[in-house]
């Protein structure tokens, strides 16, 4: 690519990022203490098919936070130094620089020298055609994007829902860039912008009987070979479906700590669980009992919901515990995640934690790919990404810089750091209060991420 620029040229990217904060300017956030049970728990049950989903995940999401930068800016061009001056909003952790990440990346992004000698980065010409496929591809996905947010209006107390809240699902569930500003106002048939004293809210305009059926039914019934259960969708009420749990080939039912044996999974107690009838997530969930089988199978069935409707079946637990109130699920949710394990697994790897739905995995790869899982992989291919040379579980589990041969780099993992970036989730946020888990006791977890001074600052 050759770009020519002038001095006037650099002087308006750089006043117009001018009011930029920087690192120093931005609040110190909390941070976490990790149980040592938990730890030695999370170690043992470690599912390394889904480390390697997540560690793709991490160099995806990389490129994503340089590529959404750039796509921003006129002409797609930017002088170099300014991406290192946008660290914290990019979600980069110091000491590594942003320029390391866009010279490995040549197939993605190109950079020249002007002739006053400031360095620019542009797109590539595929980075510039996965930009207009990507616009086609949220395009096309706007009106099923536009069911699951109905859904989970539906799903919600009050049916209405924070529009910054569900910003935070916006990569997640295939929302388009415009997600706050236009598309919002695209399906007036199903959701309408009110304004109330604390923001912003989707309200429910209409409810749909058919949409009212959970994909775990509809699962269940194409099984058993009915595929009219949309059809015969009545008011949502009382369930009573197992769900469906996966272990690793390796799986062991019990880990040991200080000596004492302690079950990941206990026979009776599951048996007991999977019985259990509970309520609808799209029923009403009054009258039920905080800590009792139907007040937690219910609030996994909300899990299950909400993880369905996501592009990798997949989410940073911080979006789920988001949503406590208006899904009436736990406040110690983490620990219900960590207590069904089979049905999702939970990953500590990197600075914040990631939820899966085991069913939808096989292996490192997901069952049904849409057309923007497929997207990220071609993103994904033209890093270079070359996958481990080590186990993954043999890294330790807060370990957020250990990309071996992220771009065509040899050694061993966690060599060679000043090569490598930190980046959050794609959608950094503030990170909520939740708990980790301390075997059957109750636990009071604190922040779910170690941040660093460079706090990350919502892309959404």
């Amino acid at each position: 690519m050759r770009v020519t620029c002038s001095r006037n040229c650099l002087a308006e990217l750089l006043r117009r990022h001018g009011q930029t904060r920087c690192p120093s300017q931005l609040s110190p956030a909390r941070s976490m203490t990790r149980g040592r049970s938990v730890m030695e728990r999370s170690k043992k049950k470690r599912v390394n098919d889904l480390e390697v989903v997540i560690e793709r995940c991490k160099v995806v999401s990389k490129a994503l936070t340089v590529l959404d930068a750039l796509k921003a800016e006129e002409e797609h061009v930017t002088p170099l130094k300014r991406l290192e001056i946008l660290r914290p909003q990019l979600g980069l952790a110091k000491p590594h620089k942003v320029a390391h990440f866009v010279h490995r990346s040549p197939q993605l992004f190109q950079v020249c020298r002007d002739g006053h000698g400031v360095m620019w980065a542009g797109l590539s010409p595929q980075a510039e055609a996965l930009v207009e496929e990507e616009a086609r591809l949220l395009e096309e996905h706007s009106r099923t994007a536009a069911q699951y947010v109905t859904r989970l209006l539906m799903m919600s107390v009050g049916r209405r829902l924070p529009v910054d809240k569900i910003a935070h699902f916006r990569r997640d569930m295939g929302l388009p860039h415009n997600f706050r500003t236009r598309w919002v106002h695209m399906f007036p048939e199903l959701f309408r912008l009110v304004t109330l004293e604390d923001g912003d809210y989707l309200e429910l305009v209409s409810w749909n009987p058919e949409w009212a059926v959970t994909e775990h039914q509809k699962n269940v019934a194409a099984l058993a070979g009915d595929t009219n259960a949309n059809s015969n969708a009545g008011a949502p009420g009382e369930l009573s479906l197992p769900f469906h749990m996966k272990f690793p080939p390796d799986f062991k039912s019990y880990y040991k700590f200080r000596g004492k044996a302690h079950h990941y999974v206990k026979t009776g107690n599951t048996e007991q669980f999977q019985k259990t009838s509970y309520l609808s997530p799209y029923a009403e969930a009054t009258g039920l009992t905080p800590g009792s089988q139907e007040f937690d199978k219910r609030a996994v069935a909300v899990m299950h919901e909400i993880l369905s409707f996501t592009l990798e079946k997949r989410l940073v637990t911080d979006h789920l515990t988001h949503f406590r109130r208006e899904f009436v699920m736990p406040q110690k949710l983490m620990r219900l995640l960590l207590k069904h394990y089979g049905i999702f697994y939970v990953s500590e790897r990197g600075k914040r934690l990631s939820v899966f739905l085991t069913e939808a995995y096989d292996g490192t790869e997901l069952i049904k790919k849409a057309p923007l899982v497929r997207w990220k992989e071609k993103v994904l291919q033209l890093t270079g990404y070359r996958g481990k040379n080590k186990n993954i579980g043999k890294v330790h589990e807060s370990s957020d810089s250990s990309d071996d041969n992220l771009f065509g780099g040899g050694g061993n993992i966690g060599d060679d750091d000043d090569d490598i970036l930190n980046v959050e989730s794609e959608d950094s946020d503030d990170v909520l209060d939740d708990g980790t888990l301390a075997d059957d006791d109750e636990m009071d977890l604190g922040d779910l991420s170690n941040y660093t001074e460079d706090v990350s600052v919502k892309s959404s």
